[in-house]
């Protein structure tokens, strides 16, 4: 505004010749830098001429560019009350600071006024009327306020220093979180503060621990910050900035293994750009990372665009996220929860309570997302909110704020998130994978599949130090949950789960057998109708596995084989076995598996592995199994 009436004031809108030199006066000042003498004669010259309308727009217009809010509004009234039309711009500025002092109704009132007398500023128009709206959406959600009820987390993870970005494991039992203190040392950083990873995890009485800065080489003396953790927390995606990268901040990654991480690696880049790329966080079957960046091509200046792993291990060119997520504006800090359905984030492009607010969007299909829906007020205020997770079971968030009364910066607290912003919840299944024998950990690959539909929910390795594994699950599904390994028959679980929270995990400890004659293993993802052997199509993903079992071990012959409870006719039991066995047989052969190597019998009620006397006992007995017989040299 400055320039355009000072450039503009020829002819001015008074004819006070006093008022007119004191106000020349005043623009020399002000052209010089000269900033309180020129306030001085800008308010001499409203002392002679109170309607002196460009001193009003001047003066106003300082006063806002040092922080004097309450007397920049009412230079602008002043000066629009002049003259309405003489500089519209006047109304825009004026609604913006009765927006920033939540006088949400007047501020409505100016943006429709500057909309209805302005013809020129086709750049402030679209935000006027955004302000439109925004000033509706601010008035309804005060007035409508979301449950949220904060508690900080305490001085195990807070402290005097700023902590924020937490990432959890879907246990909830670890959480990492970045922390920005005072730099000890001289970087290629060059910044007075420094960021770095601290890890906390909770005692046997569900409290935290001391949060402890990671060791070498996850933390430097460069920054290091904005991550995001596996579900099991062996792997991050996090974020450096420095020198050796492609760009300003890059992304890097490192894997955990026993209790080492492994020297962090650039993603490289079809990830990375020369610009600023931070803020990771990955899919549960990590293999889609969601991140931020201002790099060229988005939406606006900073956007969040995502990432997919293809099937040669190498990430894809990332993609931006597209219009419904993104804005002309700046959207930050995606959260993908574990149902990888729910996407959180922050942005002040769409319509907020002002600064950054906290966003959802839900997953439409793969490549669509719903229109993001503000996570509310009190959630959201007139201040910058930006760092949000949730855990696995929906219901607990994690955020940080500087506003709350904290022990100093920003703090992590927690709070229940009320049911409609919640994603769906989610749970895990915990335990080790060994050697059934010599009881050795096995470093063995994990894959759920949900039946209903064969796409795989997650893969994951086990610990090759200790064999544990942590795997998160959406509830009310499914699952076939396959485990191999070279030189192991693989293992099958049936996981029908339909409820669940991380206070109910699915703890499963996985003996693998050894690739031998005489080893078998039950076919736990096979089904059939009651008293029927035609397959059901949930089957096909254990039949499949089965498949590459025998392409992957050619020297290997099997026999399958049907079994029952002791229900029914003992001759309609056999019958019934060997045609269920049958129907696998065929389901092999028909997908190229030699005849040779395969044969079939039915056992019928003769061999039981568990009770007849209980329903569950009964299941266990109806099964199908399939034993080697031959592994030829």
């Amino acid at each position: 505004m400055l320039g355009s009436i000072a450039s503009n004031a020829q002819k001015y809108y008074t004819d006070n010749k006093k008022a007119n030199a004191q106000y020349d006066k005043a623009i020399t000042y002000w052209l010089q830098g000269k900033t309180a003498q020129a306030i001085k004669s800008f308010e001499k010259t409203l002392e002679i001429e109170p309607r002196f309308i460009e001193a009003n727009f001047m003066l106003g217009d300082i006063y806002a560019d040092t922080k004097n809010m309450a007397k920049a509004k009412q230079c602008y009234l002043n000066g629009v009350l002049t003259d309405s039309s003489y500089y519209t711009k006047g109304w825009y500025w004026l609604a913006n600071i009765e927006m920033n002092d939540t006088n949400y109704r007047l501020a409505k009132e100016y943006y429709s006024i500057f909309l209805r007398l302005d013809t020129q500023n086709i750049d402030l128009q679209p935000l006027a009327q955004k302000g439109i709206k925004e000033a509706d959406f601010r008035q309804y959600a005060i007035a409508n306020p979301v449950p949220f009820s904060p508690t900080n987390m305490g001085t195990m993870i807070n402290t005097m220093f700023d902590e924020y970005l937490p990432a959890l494991t879907a246990d909830e039992q670890t959480i990492i979180i970045t922390r920005k203190e005072p730099r000890k040392a001289t970087t290629t950083a060059n910044t007075p503060e420094e960021e770095d990873f601290y890890i906390a995890t909770k005692d046997n009485n569900g409290n935290w621990t001391m949060a402890q800065r990671v060791d070498e080489p996850l933390n430097s003396n460069d920054n290091e910050g904005a991550q995001c953790i596996s579900q099991d927390g062996r792997f991050i995606v996090f974020t450096i900035c420095g020198e050796g990268g492609l760009g300003s901040c890059d992304l890097y990654w490192s894997k955990k293994v026993g209790n080492r991480w492994s020297k962090p690696r650039n993603l490289g880049a079809a990830v990375n750009s020369r610009y600023w790329d931070s803020q990771p966080s990955f899919s549960i079957d990590g293999k889609t990372l969601y991140f931020t960046s201002n790099r060229p091509g988005g939406k606006g200046g900073k956007d969040i665009w995502k990432t997919t792993l293809k099937a040669n291990g190498q990430w894809g060119k990332a993609v931006n996220m597209g219009d419904s997520i993104n804005t002309p504006q700046d959207e930050t800090c995606p959260f993908i929860h574990y149902d990888d359905q729910t996407l959180y984030f922050a942005s002040n492009g769409h319509i907020g309570m002002g600064g950054f607010d906290i966003f959802y969007s839900r997953k439409l299909n793969d490549t669509t997302w719903s229109m993001p829906t503000n996570i509310g007020y009190p959630i959201n205020t007139s201040g910058e909110e930006m760092n949000l997770i949730v855990g696995a079971g929906g219901k607990m968030a994690i955020f940080s704020s500087d506003k709350l009364e904290g022990y100093g910066g920003q703090d992590l607290y927690t709070f229940e998130l009320y049911p409609e912003a919640q994603p769906v919840a989610t749970t895990y299944m915990k335990g080790r994978v060994f050697d059934e024998k010599s009881k050795q950990p096995l470093a063995a690959d994990f894959r759920i599949i949900d039946l209903e539909n064969e796409n795989e929910v997650v893969s994951a390795t086990a610990d090759p130090v200790t064999g544990s594994f942590l795997i998160s699950l959406p509830v009310n599904k499914n699952y076939a949950l396959n485990v191999s390994m070279d030189g192991y028959l693989f293992h099958s679980e049936n996981i029908e789960l339909l409820s669940g929270t991380p206070d109910e995990p699915f703890l499963k400890n996985v003996g693998m057998k050894q690739l031998s004659v005489g080893e078998s293993v039950v076919l736990k993802n096979v089904f059939f109708e009651t008293n029927k052997y035609d397959l059901k199509d949930e089957s096909r993903v254990e039949l499949m596995k089965l498949h590459s079992f025998m392409q992957n071990n050619p020297a290997v012959s099997i026999e399958i084989s049907g079994h029952t409870d002791n229900v029914g006719n003992d001759n309609d039991n056999q019958t019934l076995s060997e045609n269920r066995a049958q129907a696998i047989y065929n389901f092999l052969i028909e997908n190229g598996i030699e005849a040779d190597r395969l044969s079939y019998k039915g056992y019928g009620e003769t061999q039981p592995i568990d009770t007849n006397d209980t329903e569950e006992g009964r299941a266990n007995n109806r099964r199908s199994e399939f034993k080697i017989k031959e592994i030829t040299k």
